[in-house]
């Protein structure tokens, strides 16, 4: 089911389109005006231009093209008259160039605001980004924690087929997860021993306090909010006895929490020397299906095993 909802949400304009498209085709049959059915293929050539670019725009306009043209040879009656053929001829014709024309105009635009919108991402992830790296200077064992866990978290999104925009959003969530951590005192971050009860319910108000401030940035940050609160949640997670479902849990969470997990597994950390990363791996597989969505190890897994093949 996932699946399904994960390939409807990655193809939306391309399914949308696609009814569009058989609905005017069907209105081609069943419908006897013909400057109705003209108008209906406009639809999805704009849908089609502005969603998806110029060339599918301009794909669909030929396709739809053919298939009117197609259907006047099945049913010349109904698309030329006798006695003004010329007429006729001349109107399939301009709607032909029009549609074209429309497909091309729609999908330049399109593309030019992809172009800004595409510069403006990059300027977007270069600012978290430098601000991910000013905040963990000061601590050695974490600098380049966040990092490291936006480029593993986006890695695993990719290489499970997610949505370009999800995938953005993911990668800003790992340089952004640890947010909360600046209205923490250095000496509990930085602490050698064991943390107390309270200090360790502390550190666990991280991913409410990153979540409160990167809330208060506005919209641009809408959907990286929820991913930052749930990337310590568990997968599945024992209250009171009874195994409680928390797949709800937004998928990006999911995928931070094995990044996050895996390089502090492998980092040196004050009290510790890092992990091995196929021992780090051992230990993600361990606690997959209980503190680890099993999908997202997967991907991880291949992920970190194409890393260390090239090595």
């Amino acid at each position: 089911m996932e699946q399904v909802k994960q390939f409807i949400i990655k193809e939306f304009e391309k399914i949308l389109v696609a009814i569009i498209f058989v609905t005017a085709f069907l209105g081609t049959y069943f419908i006897e005006e013909v400057s109705l059915i003209f108008n209906f293929y406009y639809l999805p050539v704009l849908v089609a231009s502005y969603f998806l670019g110029r060339r599918i725009g301009i794909l669909v306009a030929l396709l739809s093209i053919i298939a009117v043209m197609t259907c006047a040879m099945l049913f010349p009656e109904r698309f030329f008259s006798d006695r003004v053929l010329w007429h006729s001829v001349m109107k399939l014709s301009s709607w032909s160039v029009f549609l074209f024309l429309a497909s091309v105009t729609v999908g330049t635009l399109y593309q030019q605001n992809e172009r800004r919108l595409e510069d403006l991402k990059h300027a977007y992830i270069g600012i978290v980004e430098i601000l991910a790296k000013y905040l963990e200077s000061t601590d050695r064992y974490t600098k380049g924690h966040s990092v490291r866990v936006s480029e593993l978290a986006m890695e695993t999104a990719i290489a499970m087929e997610l949505p370009r925009s999800q995938v953005d959003n993911i990668r800003a969530a790992g340089l952004l997860h640890d947010i909360g951590k600046i209205e923490i005192s250095a000496d509990v971050l930085g602490k050698a021993a064991a943390l107390t009860s309270e200090e360790k319910e502390l550190m666990d108000s991280h991913s409410l306090k990153g979540a409160h401030i990167l809330s208060s940035v506005g919209g641009v940050l809408k959907e990286v909010v929820p991913i930052v609160v749930a990337h310590h949640k568990y997968f599945i997670d024992t209250i009171d006895g009874i195994e409680k479902d928390t797949q709800k849990i937004p998928l990006g969470a999911r995928i931070v929490a094995v990044a996050d997990a895996f390089d502090a597994m492998v980092t040196d950390r004050p009290y510790r020397k890092g992990m091995q990363p196929w021992s780090a791996l051992e230990e993600l597989v361990a606690k997959s299906g209980k503190q680890f969505d099993p999908e997202v190890v997967s991907a991880f897994k291949r992920v970190i095993s194409q890393k260390m093949e090239r090595v």
